[in-house]
């Protein structure tokens, strides 16, 4: 690139947004744009995916339509946008017929040059026709992996967004997501572009983020075990289900929490007042389904917990990338178990869509339960998924702790003999009571307890079983056949082990009551003394502001600004200038307002 016209990029990304340099990835896209070209981006949560579209529609000042697919997101940027000084438009459902109409006169006339819209509304047959008498710069599809039957969270109504790129061939394309496996950037790029957009996929490794996954036992009181070390801490707990949702919550508060719960099952207003409160409040813990977190800009968000197992490794990463968002150590854990495994298998089995879909979705659930059961860096092996090579993190569970793997041949055949003695015809729950010799009445019903597998691992304990299991369905050995209602059967590898023709070494089994070894991170931001008591009153005035404007706390300003501003503690209108997140439409709006607060410290 010219050394010009990067100077020139530079200093618009400081007046504009107020930040000194770009983050990886993001000169290089809004440069494709500059030139014309169509892109697809696939950045991790916070890598700044938005500036990357917003600063090429501030410089060219030419019409921008960006597509978002929810209303939350589009009043949020919005919001942000304005704050900045920009002039920015939104049309949606949640607005009435007067304020949409106003907005798009003034988009239709050139008063203004960026409007957002979903959709739905976009592809309206009378919008598509008002569209096409004017001249469209760009359109920028912003959570891409909508489009795409092959993405996690795809929705009909993107699909239509196909359509575009043949009813306006000469207007820039961009597309934006924070996750997307091959085959899905395929597909994306197929429909919108016809496979020719420039593909950009920058750094999927956040090296803030612990990983860890921990099994799925007395769930509620490690719940309550971790939570405990992090008192005061934003938070989210993903369930599987809206009833666990509102269970977990409302155990949470008993036990003297700060906790919401969030689901479709809510009505509008109050899933639209949750939000606003998890923005705005500091330590609040939003017990949720995946409803909750597409967009979600919060940038102090201290952990994500996975009370129950995510549907994909897709979903998994985008959930645990809304932790940490300002760069500071955030963890994420996820509660697994065998249960919850054969659940999602069921709901992939009985859930809609042909048979090639249901098989990725396997396959991508399969790739999820070999992480979880993996003995690697677990940043090396998310990673490799996304095509990216990696070097241990040093931060995860496994590199802090290093799981021993042990030979379990034995066991292994102990599981496989019983499940061929039985005819593949018994689900985990029947198998490891027979191993074990109890004398349930299904196994006095069936006759099973004059099998030779009976009592043969009475040694052992329950969840012993559980997760050897589980290691032996997501190394391919074993699998759970839906259509026997959940049974157990024998992978073509099970003969060799139970033959005794090859090993199976499996991580060993440990009997952990405690939470307090999943935590590498402290998550504290910053230290204690003056410099914390300083970003605790910066950030107070911040959400005092914010409340005051009727927007979340972070369009103010971001908590990585508010912890440059508390150690380089600005006295002058230059000095607050230097603050990264300063640009000059914030200094001229909050300068007056935090000089008062900052000549106290």
């Amino acid at each position: 690139m010219d050394h010009l016209i990067k100077n020139d990029l530079n200093c618009k990304l400081k007046n504009f947004f107020g930040y000194d340099s770009f983050r990886p990835g993001q000169l290089e896209i809004i440069q494709y744009l500059l030139n014309g070209e169509d892109v697809l981006a696939v950045m991790p949560t916070g890598a700044g995916k938005s500036l990357c579209f917003q600063l090429p529609a501030l410089i060219q000042n030419f019409k921008t339509i960006i597509i978002s697919p929810l209303v939350a997101l589009m009043n949020d940027q919005t919001a942000a946008l304005r704050d900045l000084g920009v002039e920015v438009e939104l049309i949606h459902s949640g607005r009435d017929y007067e304020e949409n109409a106003q907005s798009w006169r003034n988009f239709a006339t050139g008063d203004v040059k960026i409007l957002y819209m979903s959709p739905e509304r976009l592809m309206q047959t009378r919008m598509l026709a008002a569209l096409d008498s004017l001249d469209i710069g760009m359109f920028v599809v912003d959570e891409a992996h909508c489009i795409s039957k092959w993405g996690a969270g795809f929705r009909p109504d993107y699909e239509a967004l196909s359509r575009l790129k043949g009813l306006f061939p000469k207007t820039i394309l961009a597309a934006f997501t924070a996750t997307a496996d091959q085959a899905t950037r395929v597909d994306i790029n197929q429909k919108l572009s016809g496979g020719s957009a420039r593909q950009i996929l920058k750094g999927f490794g956040r090296d803030n983020l612990s990983l860890a996954i921990y099994p799925k036992k007395e769930l509620k009181k490690n719940l309550i075990e971790y939570l405990n070390q992090k008192a005061h801490q934003s938070g989210i707990v993903y369930c599987l289900s809206r009833n666990e949702t509102d269970e977990i919550a409302g155990y949470l508060n008993k036990e003297g929490f700060n906790a919401i719960s969030y689901h479709a099952g809510k009505t509008t207003e109050y899933r639209n007042s949750a939000q606003d409160r998890f923005m705005t409040e500091d330590g609040l813990i939003m017990v949720a389904t995946i409803a909750f977190g597409m967009g979600i800009d919060k940038s102090d968000i201290r952990f994500v917990i996975h009370a129950s197992l995510p549907g994909s490794i897709e979903a998994y990463y985008q959930e645990i990338g809304r932790a940490g968002r300002d760069g500071k150590p955030a963890d994420t854990v996820l509660f697994f178990g065998l249960s919850d495994l054969i659940k999602r298998q069921r709901m992939i089995f009985e859930g809609e869509g042909a048979d090639q879909f249901k098989v990725l979705e396997y396959k991508r659930l399969e790739a999820l339960t070999g992480y979880c059961e993996t003995v690697k860096c677990r940043k090396v092996v998310l990673l490799s998924y996304f095509d990216e090579e990696g070097v241990p993190c040093g931060n995860c569970d496994n590199c802090v702790t290093p799981p021993i793997v042990e030979d379990h041949t034995n066991q292994a055949i102990i599981i496989l003999s019983a499940i061929k003695q039985t005819g593949e015809y018994f689900g985990t729950s029947h198998i490891i009571d027979l191993v074990r010799g109890s004398e349930t009445a299904k196994i006095k019903e069936k006759g099973h307890s004059s099998l030779e597998s009976f009592g043969k691992g009475a040694r052992y304990s329950k969840s012993f079983f559980q997760g050897l299991i589980r290691q032996l369905i997501s190394s391919g050995i074993l699998r759970v056949n839906l259509e026997r209602f959940g049974a157990v059967q024998l992978m073509q590898n099970a003969d060799k082990i139970v033959e005794g023709r090859e090993q199976f070494f499996a991580r060993a089994h440990v009997e952990r009551s405690s939470t307090k070894t999943i935590s590498p991170n402290t998550g504290r931001v910053i230290e204690e003394g003056p410099q914390a008591i300083l970003f605790q009153s910066l950030k107070a005035l911040r959400l005092e502001i914010a409340r005051v404007k009727g927007v979340p706390a972070y369009v103010v300003f971001s908590d990585r600004t508010l912890q440059d501003m508390s150690v380089k503690i600005p006295k002058t209108k230059s000095d607050f200038l230097l603050v990264t997140g300063v640009g000059n439409k914030k200094m001229n709006e909050y300068y007056e307002s935090f000089s008062e607060l900052l000549k106290l410290f």
